[in-house]
């Protein structure tokens, strides 16, 4: 039968609100060994209403969070992460009093999962009834509570006044029973992966709470304890009794999950059931929280019980497969292409296709244009100081200049908020590493450079260890990466560069950084054919690498744009685009080749350097050229490529949406 929906649905402006927990899970690592031995820890989203909020977002639904978090460092990093995966944070307070809350958790086997809670009057358990909003909870059609977050008088009351409130409204009320022994006191700090200790308090406690709600989710061992009895049918009977009319459902790992839209059955089997998915345990911690998402994608758009089962199972294997607990729910993209062609990989995580979809459609940031200076140049650089007599420091104090006027162009369209893409900088770290600093955490599209300069084949410049040299950038960079690449080198020359070609793509994957690929399709003397480019490209995706953004000379014709197009959209149409470089291509020329790049919808923008800083650099550098009219020529230069590549794109969006108006 289809979920029950709430009243007037249609005038909600969200799906769901979670309510309660909030926290910062430092993720050991070093998988298989114990949490006394854990050397580096990934930083991500944490607590079961956070994380249900991150899984129905990345699942199409309109989520909210309802909590608290400090102001410092780790509460500013949930709310960034939270609205950049498209929660809702405005009922998220920020406490000034008190810290966000921090898990330390291990994969220690696939049996072991150690954690530790540190909440010592963290901002979440300090929310009181304050913090719920009457009008703000009429506009969900249903809202989350977690059976943890009744496990203190100011919680029990917060959570409480949620779910009338959601009743008062026509709102459905979702109880997730999340039982946590320690967090209710039962268990020593040192027992935080302990699922189930029998407390009668914290049963009779938890069954006040069953009455008003529409649909309860829990393992065995959250039944047993909301049920009372470790018998599981009688704990079923009990909760059936408390909440005659509410769905409940039953997780049981593996074997998938029954549910129980009626009485309970003499036997368990007769309920609804939905199946597991063959896959191996990796990690449990968060599966429950993907299992949740899942389940409420369904139900709250009507979908048939079976389904909605089908759904959270789904979204639990993926949460078992992966590490950590919010990044590892699935995107509904990601979940459709399972679903429909599943995988042959009892590993998910080892799954290339799954995992490129997870990366594609969960990346930091939307950049529909990519405009940047391209200023990563380094022999370049130091040919025109020899030439000058200038001595190397002087390079660092130009790219400075640069970024000046970079910032000028910026200024004068107003910064970023036109909605119409960003700017953006190529910059090395050999001399722009001050800069870069300054840089990051700003507005700008920011890519780094790992080749040597000139290298044929492909060598790291200054890296013997890209993985390691990785693990050290913000998250943010892009890694751009010079070949220069030819569909018909000889087989030696190809066979070394895509083996380098092969630890980049890996190193980035694993380090979480995207990946530009910058392609110059050159072999000796031998010009490059109309075919040649693309053919280099299909030859790097047969090699099983997708990166997120291509660095290409521009096509000389519409029939060179098509081509690329379509080897781009057969192997990879999640891609984010092609970025034009310039060559040191005459401006004039350059902007003919922009006016045609900006009418693809292949290309998102351009990196342009030499063009826009070449005769600046050397007259600065030979002190012809003062700072200020070294930042005016070049802001002047970049600033009309934008300009027409613009103008260009939008006069073709302007007219593509005429003919659709049409």
């Amino acid at each position: 039968m289809p979920a029950p929906q709430p009243s007037a649905a249609k005038d909600r402006s969200l799906d769901v609100i979670t309510i309660g927990r909030s926290s910062v899970d430092l993720y050991g690592e070093q998988v298989g060994g114990r949490l006394e031995d854990m050397t580096s820890f990934a930083k991500y989203i944490g607590g079961c209403p956070a994380n249900i909020a991150v899984g129905a977002a990345r699942l199409g639904l309109r989520p909210a969070l309802v909590t608290r978090v400090g102001d410092e460092h780790m509460g500013r990093f949930l709310r960034e992460e939270l609205v950049r995966e498209g929660v809702d944070v405005s009922h998220v307070r920020i406490d000034p009093e008190r810290l966000t809350a921090l898990v330390i958790l291990g994969i220690r086997s696939k049996e072991s999962f150690p954690l530790i809670f540190y909440r010592t009057d963290c901002a979440d358990a300090a929310m009181t009834e304050e913090d719920v909003d009457a009008a703000f909870i009429a506009s969900a059609r249903a809202v989350v509570v977690t059976g943890t977050h009744f496990s203190r008088p100011n919680l029990d009351a917060a959570s409480r006044k949620a779910m009338l409130l959601a009743r008062e409204s026509g709102g459905r009320v979702v109880l997730d029973i999340d039982y946590r022994p320690v967090l209710w006191g039962v268990a020593g700090h040192g027992a935080g992966e302990e699922r189930f200790v029998e407390a009668g308090a914290v049963s009779r406690h938890l069954q006040t709470i069953l009455p008003g709600c529409d649909l309860i989710v829990g393992t065995e061992e959250e039944v047993h304890i909301a049920g009372g009895s470790t018998d599981t049918r009688a704990a079923l009977l009990r909760m059936r009794e408390l909440a005659p009319g509410a769905l409940i459902v039953l997780k049981r790992g593996p074997m998938g999950c029954i549910a129980y839209d009626g009485p309970i059955p003499e036997d368990l089997e007769d309920g609804i059931r939905g199946p597991g998915f063959p896959v191996e345990v990796y990690n449990v911690l968060g599966a429950g929280d993907a299992f949740m998402a899942g389940f409420l994608r369904g139900w709250l758009r009507g979908e048939p019980i079976a389904e909605c089962c089908r759904l959270a199972n789904a979204c639990g294997a993926f949460a078992v497969s992966r590490h950590g607990c919010a990044p590892a729910v699935p995107t509904w993209t990601e979940l459709r292409h399972f679903l429909a062609e599943g995988s042959a990989h009892p590993r998910l995580r080892e799954d290339a296709a799954l995992e490129h979809l997870h990366r594609a459609t969960t990346r930091r940031r939307d950049w529909p244009r990519v405009m940047a200076l391209a200023v990563d140049h380094r022999v370049q650089f130091e040919e025109m100081a020899a030439r000058a007599g200038a001595p190397p420091e002087r390079i660092s104090a130009f790219k400075a200049l640069a970024v000046d006027a970079l910032r000028r162009v910026q200024a004068r369209r107003g910064g970023e908020g036109r909605g119409r893409g960003g700017l953006g900088i190529l910059l090395d770290g050999r001399y722009g590493q001050d800069l870069l600093d300054g840089l990051t955490g700003g507005d700008l599209w920011i890519g780094r450079p790992i080749e040597a300069p000139g290298s044929r084949p492909l060598r790291f410049d200054g890296m013997r260890d890209l993985g390691s040299a990785l693990r050290e950038w913000p998250a943010e960079h892009v890694v751009k990466c010079l070949c220069f690449y030819h569909p018909d080198d000889a087989e030696e020359l190809r066979a070394l560069q895509d083996q380098t070609l092969l630890t980049v793509d890996e190193a980035a994957r694993r380090t979480g950084h995207e990946l530009l690929l910058e392609i110059i399709p050159t072999r000796g003397d031998a010009p490059a054919g109309p075919d040649t480019l693309a053919r280099a490209l299909a030859g790097i995706y047969a090699l099983g690498i997708r990166p997120d953004w291509w660095k290409l000379p521009p096509p000389a014709d519409q029939q060179g744009w098509d081509a690329l197009a379509g080897v781009v959209s057969a192997n990879d149409p999640h891609c984010r685009g092609v970025l034009v470089l310039g060559l040191d291509a005459p401006e004039e020329a350059l902007a003919r080749d922009l006016a045609l790049a900006a009418r693809q919808p292949l290309c998102r923008g351009f990196a342009v350097g030499r063009t826009i800083f070449g005769e600046a650099a050397s007259a600065w550098l030979a002190g012809r050229l003062d700072d200020a009219e070294a930042v005016s020529r070049m802001a002047e230069a970049f600033g009309r490529l934008v300009e027409t590549f613009e103008g260009a794109a939008d006069g073709t969006a302007a007219a593509q949406a005429a003919g659709e108006g049409a």
